[in-house]
């Protein structure tokens, strides 16, 4: 059994990481896990958990915490008529499987892959957010099969691999082909659920070394259950900032932090 004082601290940053990523889920619509994996890692690092495979950790314990707000986000969406459930059906099997290949690589490879994979990819991402425009296109549409599927399993395994739901890839890629965004951020809830519960089952059963305590696989059922309390706690007042204020600015502020962060996440694989 951990000692109190070694459970308090943990306990104690945990609920204010959840508590940021609540905030920012509803001030700016994008999902925590982005912020969540990079937290889980800084916070679990300075209580001394700084393992081979600290990454997995964070990974499948931001997913874990996807599998429980996501269908809330969905049933949400879903009362005002957003969800595009055609899309969600023929993209699942496709999803599906992409999440579960990301949850085999990620369980097989070192955390340090796992940083630089997280780093290169939210930083893109941020920029993304930084300097994407609505009016940029694709297409007027989806692309059909197969090229719609391949798309599909790529974006989960790369979310899957993060640690992240389906909006932080999901929306940007519905939007260039013209989806409108309103119904973009609903379908991505949707994708969240279908990548974070495979892997989260996946990840239940990889063995980890030098893991925090309470950790059952690759989740860390403390942060899991704190993070879940807190984040369900801040996200209405995220809400309520978002309708009092232009989050734009907000949002371009957040993209600059993502990329800093994925910069000094990349920053510490270099050892500079």
């Amino acid at each position: 059994m951990p000692d109190i004082s070694e459970l308090l601290p943990m306990v104690a940053l945990l609920f204010v990481i959840g508590g940021v990523a609540g905030v920012v889920a509803g001030l700016l619509g994008v999902g925590g896990g982005i912020v969540l994996v990079p937290a889980f890692f800084y916070a679990f690092t300075h209580l001394g958990y700084d393992g081979p495979q600290l990454m997995q950790i964070c990974v499948a314990t931001s997913l874990a915490t996807i599998v429980v707000t996501s269908p809330r986000s969905v049933a949400s969406h879903h009362k005002k008529g957003a969800v595009d459930w055609q899309m969600l059906r023929e993209w699942a099997p496709f999803i599906v499987a992409g999440a579960l290949a990301g949850t085999l690589v990620a369980a097989l490879v070192k955390s340090v892959v796992l940083q630089v994979v997280f780093g290169v990819l939210a930083g893109l991402a941020g920029l993304y957010m930084a300097f994407g425009k609505p009016s940029w296109r694709l297409g007027t549409e989806l692309p059909g099969q197969p090229t719609r599927g391949i798309m599909a399993s790529v974006l989960a395994f790369c979310s899957a691999m993060m640690g992240i739901g389906g909006g932080t890839f999901g929306v940007p890629l519905m939007s260039l082909y013209g989806v409108p965004i309103h119904r973009a951020v609903a379908t991505a809830a949707g994708l969240g659920v279908l990548i974070a519960t495979p892997s989260v089952l996946g990840f239940l059963f990889v063995p980890i070394e030098n893991a925090p305590p309470y950790t059952v696989g690759a989740v860390n059922l403390p942060a899991f259950l704190v993070v879940i309390g807190s984040t369900m706690l801040t996200t209405p007042w995220g809400v309520k900032l978002a309708h009092a204020m232009d989050p734009k600015p907000l949002k371009r502020a957040f993209a600059v932090f993502i990329t800093l962060v994925a910069l000094n996440m990349l920053r510490k694989v270099l050892g500079w």
